[in-house]
Parts: structure tokens; C-alpha cells; sequence
């Protein structure tokens, strides 16, 4: 089957011939015409089949013919979840429409907003967007979607385990209920299904490929060795076997550095790639590498899914990842196409349970090999195939909403039912010390009195205070002297007017 035969318009024909494309892969030949034909699709491939372009086409070729758009509008959406990713679609969707009167976007964060917010007044047909910078430009006005006819969302998966789940709900709701939905996935997971449910009406179902398998162009192999040896030996391989262009995977930000820092050492031009690093410094060292300046690229599993090279030949995990479907991400950056390529791993006896796990998700055992000047001190466990299928993932069970106004009614219910001991408002506390009670007693002053200069004696019952006040009325005072005996002791209750009278100064 060729592009012509899937209903394709010439400008987007010439444009597949220019880059040098002649017949479709399973996904594109699926994809396709579902998408022509308006309908919702969920399409399941593994990474590198050329799903881009299975959605990408058709687009262009809907918004060929419609109306104009308007400032700050936008058409078609497409949202991924990491930069790279959204670079290289927008990338793409450039080549493909070059001989159409459409135009097309890119935003994403670790930039200024402000290029961006300015590229939108005029408003563009597709988009191609990150979560979170999505959302910041629509609450600054810069973005409206009243004219938007197709959503996508790229490696859906990979956005959950990313966490925008929120953010992309939060999108959803922004949106017209009339509009073309397309959700393109490496795996069709029970969240992700999930997700579907409020996203896709009647869809159409695509799966081309066995979930988390590999391709057969990818030939797999992996070396076994001591963890502190792993730097040394990745340079002997790169020296030794000749490699030109090597894609290196870290399971940590500072052991990407690291091992760059290393390769430098070694004579061998390398440069780290993750999300601490500057957009611009990812964006140079991914060009660098592409161009060929850069013979190998350190990166953190945020390149798994966002970095499309043609012919790369050659990708390394340094170390193994946690998630065993990662690692079909990450060798799945090459043998793209249809052309060869080779996947190395470096083991270590502490990541014999990740192996495991790896080779029961491929159904396959990786072939192993020992460089003799490598040998392991610390032998890798034997690998045994386990078949039995894997049980899918319980799904979390939602969190009960939070009713409105309960806090305020445990609050007022707090305030009402006071512990033993705390006074109210306005009443004297029970728990006093007695000290602390005759102190106040012999304070209490009448209503409208001004306070008792600091230092000063205190004025004799039934006399006028030096600052001319009247006194208290005798029985006030009668009623405060029977309450501060009852409280404590006379004997203490000179002495701490005593011990006051001698360590301040008397008034003249």
C-alpha cells in the first residue's frame, strides 16, 4: 500500500516524498482513514512505528478546508507530555504542511512566556502544547479554544506516570463538547482506559503491536559488570567497537553528569541531557548531537519518548530502569523505521531483580556477554524465563469528595465544646496560681481609673492615690482583701509586696 491509495492530497503527498517516505507503516495505514473520516481513535504502538505521522497528516489535510482562524484561537491541539517531545512533533507537522497555507505552534515551559504569548495573537491552526505552560497562557488571555475542532494527546501513558492528570482534566473542561478526539498510547493500561471514558465517544480501537513488546529490527544484548566498572567499560565498547552516535540512558540527573564528565576525560565528546539543565542547553546538546558534534548523549529516561534521530544506531542502558516498560521505551529509539539497530545494557548483581522483570515483559531472555577485562567480582544471577502473565494493576480507588462547610461546622462544634480548665472570654480562669490571683486582686482598679505608675507603692485602702484618684468603694476592696486571704497565705503575701518595695526605686 502506498500513501496514495490512504486518500491523501498532493501537498501533503510531495511533502512525504520529500523526506523521503514511500510506504506507509501498519499504524499510518489504520490511522489514517479513521482520522479522515472525523472519528474518535485510540491507537496502542510501541515507540518508533511512526504513529506521529499517523495523526499529524490527516489533520492537515481536515484543516485544509474550514474557516480562517482568529486571533488567539486554535484549531487543532496537541498536548505531550515533555518538551522534547513537543519540539520534535511541532518539527514534523513543519515539514509535512510546507505546501500549505496552514500555520502551527509550539509552547512549552523553561522559556520566556512572552514570544510565546506574542506568536498567538494571530492565532494559529495547530498547536502543539505542554500541560502546564498550556495552562498558564490561557489564565493571561493569551490562548481561546471556541474554534477548536481536533484534540490529541500523544503518549498518553507517560503523562499520567508524569502526574498531569489534573492539568489535563482541568484542559478538557476549557474545551466545546463538539470536537474530534484521537489518544494515541504505547499501552492501552487501565488508567488509561480510564481516562478514555470521559475523553472518546465510540472510538476507534488500533493496536498494531503486542503491548510492551519490542521490534525485531532491535537486537538485544547486555554486558555483565561490577557497578564501579560501568563508566570504564561503556568507554572501552565506544572505543573499541567504533560507535560514532550513542544515546546513553542514567537512572539519576547527577549520574548523567557524571558520566559525561568521564566520557570528556576519555577524549570522547559527550554531553547529559535532563530536566535540571537549561531548555536551551537541552535543546543545543540534542542539536549538537544530531548534527554529529556530539558523539554521545547522556539522558535521563525524560528523553525516552521525546527524541526522534533518524538511523541512531546506538543506545546503551547504563543503568536498568525501575519500570520494565521503560526500558521498551528506551531501546525503542532505535531500530525506528525499519532499520537495525542495537540495544546494550550494563548489569550489575544488584539489578539482577529489574533484569527479571525486563526479560518476563518481553517474553524473551537478553543474550549475555563477559569483556575479559571486565570480569565481575560479583557474579550476575542466572536469568530463568518466567511465563506466567503479568496481573494487571488494581486501580486506586477515587478519594471521597470533601463536603462544603465541614471544617466550618467542626470548628464551631470545637468552639462550643471547650476542654475543662480553658476559660471564656471575659471570665476569670479557675487554674490560676495563687500568686498570680492576689496579684490580680490587688491590682483591680475601678471602671475609668488610669493605670498605676511602674515602681510606685501601692496607695493605702481608703486613701487618695498619688496620682489623685478617688479610691475604691470600701466594699469592693473589703470584698478583694476576703478573696486574695483565701487565696494564699498572709505571711507570703507581704513578703512579695516586700521583695517589691525594695527592688524598685520609691516615688518622691
Amino acid at each position: 500500500m502506498s500513501f496514495t491509495e490512504l486518500g491523501l492530497i498532493t501537498p501533503l503527498l510531495k511533502a512525504i516524498e520529500k523526506k523521503g517516505y514511500q510506504t506507509p507503516s501498519p499504524i499510518q495505514q489504520q490511522a489514517i482513514p479513521a482520522v479522515l473520516s472525523g472519528q474518535d481513535v485510540m491507537a496502542a504502538a510501541q515507540t518508533g512505528t511512526g504513529k506521529t505521522a499517523g495523526f499529524t497528516l490527516p489533520i492537515l489535510q481536515r484543516l485544509d478546508v474550514g474557516p480562517r482562524v482568529r486571533g488567539n484561537q486554535v484549531r487543532a491541539l496537541i498536548l505531550t507530555p515533555t518538551r522534547e517531545l513537543a519540539a520534535q512533533i511541532y518539527e514534523n507537522i513543519y515539514h509535512y504542511s510546507q505546501f500549505m497555507h496552514l500555520s502551527s505552534a509550539v509552547v512549552y515551559g523553561g522559556v520566556k512566556i512572552n514570544p510565546q504569548m506574542l506568536r498567538l495573537r494571530k492565532g494559529c491552526d495547530i498547536l502543539v502544547a505542554t500541560p502546564g505552560r498550556l495552562l498558564d497562557l490561557y489564565q493571561q488571555n493569551a490562548v481561546r479554544f471556541s474554534q477548536l475542532e481536533v484534540l490529541v494527546l500523544d503518549e498518553a501513558d507517560r503523562m499520567l506516570d508524569m502526574g498531569f492528570i489534573r492539568d489535563i482534566r482541568k484542559i478538557i473542561e476549557l474545551l466545546p463538547k463538539q470536537r474530534q478526539n484521537l489518544l494515541f498510547s504505547a499501552t492501552f493500561s487501565p488508567d488509561i482506559r480510564e481516562l478514555a471514558k470521559g475523553l472518546v465517544n465510540n472510538p476507534v480501537e488500533i493496536s498494531v503491536n503486542p503491548e510492551n513488546s519490542t521490534a525485531v529490527t532491535i537486537e538485544q544484548r547486555l554486558y555483565a559488570v561490577d557497578k564501579k566498572q560501568k563508566s570504564a567499560l561503556l568507554a572501552h565498547l565506544i572505543e573499541t567497537l567504533n560507535w560514532r552516535q550513542v544515546l546513553v540512558f542514567t537512572k539519576t540527573k547527577h549520574g548523567a553528569n557524571r558520566l559525561a564528565r568521564f566520557l570528556e576525560e576519555r577524549k570522547i565528546h559527550a554531553a547529559p541531557i535532563h530536566g535540571n539543565k537549561s531548555q536551551g542547553a537541552r535543546t543545543k546538546a540534542l542539536a549538537d548531537f544530531k548534527s554529529g558534534e556530539v558523539r554521545v548523549l547522556v539522558a535521563t529516561d525524560i528523553a525516552a519518548r521525546g527524541i526522534d534521530i533518524p538511523q541512531l544506531p546506538q543506545v546503551v542502558n547504563f543503568d536498568l530502569p525501575h519500570v520494565a516498560a521503560d526500558y521498551v521505551h528506551r531501546i525503542g529509539r532505535t531500530g525506528r523505521a525499519g532499520e537495525v539497530g542495537h540495544a546494550v545494557s550494563l548489569v550489575c548483581a544488584d539489578e539482577a531483580d529489574d533484569l527479571f522483570a525486563i526479560e518476563r515483559l518481553i517474553g524473551q531472555l537478553i543474550e549475555r556477554e563477559v569483556v575479559a577485562e571486565f570480569k565481575p567480582v560479583h557474579e550476575l544471577p542466572a536469568s530463568r524465563l518466567d511465563t506466567r502473565p503479568i496481573k494487571p494493576k488494581k486501580p486506586k480507588k477515587p478519594k471521597k469528595p470533601k463536603v462544603m462547610g465541614e471544617s466550618d461546622n467542626a470548628g464551631q462544634a470545637s468552639q462550643k465544646k471547650k476542654p475543662q480548665g480553658q476559660k471564656s472570654q471575659g471570665q476569670k480562669s479557675q487554674s490560676q496560681s495563687p500568686k498570680a490571683q492576689g496579684q490580680k486582686a490587688q491590682g483591680q482598679k475601678t471602671q475609668g481609673q488610669k493605670p498605676r505608675s511602674f515602681g510606685k507603692k501601692p496607695a493605702a485602702k481608703g486613701s487618695q492615690s498619688p496620682t489623685g484618684d478617688k479610691p475604691a468603694k470600701q466594699g469592693g476592696a473589703q470584698r478583694s482583701g476576703q478573696n486574695r486571704a483565701q487565696a494564699r497565705p498572709a505571711n507570703r503575701a507581704k513578703k512579695t509586696f516586700s521583695n517589691k518595695a525594695q527592688s524598685k526605686p520609691q516615688a518622691n
